[in-house]
């Protein structure tokens, strides 16, 4: 028994190899420069959104609040997975610590687990600004708002802290090749050398606490303002109620439907190619849209942009006529 746990302790992986999303070399190089392009511009639109939400002070209200907050959270989401993919395509195959590994793999299931609790939030928001107008300056105060964004991110940082510390405990004694393009749950489990009954136990319920009861909120939310919108009286009220949910609407619906199928389907469409290009989806793409999405329908946003691109206008019209 000794001998056989000294071997095992011998053959223990030290890093693993990135496969990445493409082993041809002409495809490698167009996508790079295509995901290289949606990362900067992720973080140049989010970038946008903090400082409109900040400098302008018609945005400070709690669902401008929670989109910062949003807004915040993809930027440390793509920043998370994205340079493992462009050096994964650069560079392929890439080589990753074990150390490196286990981090990305924290910090990636802590912001997605506060995604999760985040969309629900912003969908109770809606649920008491459209159902209980009356009690949306006392249901939605500052300290509540507050307080549901820090449940959020420190929910998030508890469910990943648990779930890292089952994963990283596992012995991996090859092979250390990751058909992926970073360090998800798994890739890892699946490269996992000892029983794994008991991880995939506690994975199963923080999914079932996070991701399926922040899913009951948010649908419990839009079930109660759909019933609330077709009980108002008129077609012009039901527009302007449904206007401000609809961005958030849309956001949740592409985030959810895409983890929901990745994670629920059957077996006999379990590919690993499948899960990369769902994986970009939801960990590129929609962080990419949603600010996209949440501005285009949004008037007070599209006011601040305005305004911010005149004061801009005419600060450097005026430092040209000075220096001339």
């Amino acid at each position: 028994m000794e001998r056989s746990l000294e071997l095992a302790n011998m053959s223990r992986i030290q890093g693993f190899i990135l496969l990445g999303l493409s082993a041809r070399q002409g495809i490698r190089i167009g996508l790079f420069a295509i995901f290289l392009t949606l990362y900067l511009l992720t973080l140049l639109e989010n970038t946008l959104i903090i400082y409109l939400v900040c400098s302008h002070s018609e945005l400070h209200k709690p669902m401008y609040f929670f989109l910062g907050n949003l807004s915040c959270l993809e930027m440390c989401y793509v920043s998370v997975t994205m340079p493992s993919l462009l050096v994964g395509l650069r560079y392929s195959p890439c080589h990753v610590s074990f150390t490196a590994c286990i981090i990305q793999l924290f910090l990636f299931i802590a912001l997605i687990s506060t995604k999760c609790t985040l969309l629900a939030s912003m969908a109770y928001d809606r649920y008491v600004a459209i159902c209980r107008p009356l009690h949306y300056p006392l249901l939605m105060r500052p300290q509540v708002c507050l307080g549901l964004a820090m449940t959020s991110w420190l929910g998030g940082l508890l469910v990943s802290v648990v779930k890292t510390s089952c994963i990283a405990s596992l012995s991996y004694c090859g092979p250390n090749v990751l058909n992926h393009f970073f360090c998800d749950v798994s890739p890892l489990l699946n490269l996992s050398c000892t029983h794994v009954a008991l991880t995939e136990l506690v994975d199963f319920i923080s999914a079932i606490v996070i991701f399926c009861g922040s899913f009951l909120v948010a649908l419990a939310s839009y079930v109660a303002i759909g019933r609330t919108v077709l009980h108002m009286p008129s077609a012009a009220t039901r527009r302007k109620a449904l206007s401000t949910c609809a961005s958030h609407l849309v956001v949740v619906g592409i985030f959810y439907a895409v983890v929901l199928f990745m994670y629920s389907r059957l077996s006999h469409v379990n590919s690993t190619d499948l899960n990369k290009v769902l994986s970009v989806i939801y960990t590129v793409v929609t962080p990419t849209c949603s600010p996209v999405i949440y501005c285009l329908r949004n008037r007070e946003v599209h006011t601040a942009l305005q305004k911010t691109l005149h004061s801009r206008w005419v600060s450097s019209t005026r430092t040209d006529l000075a220096h001339s």
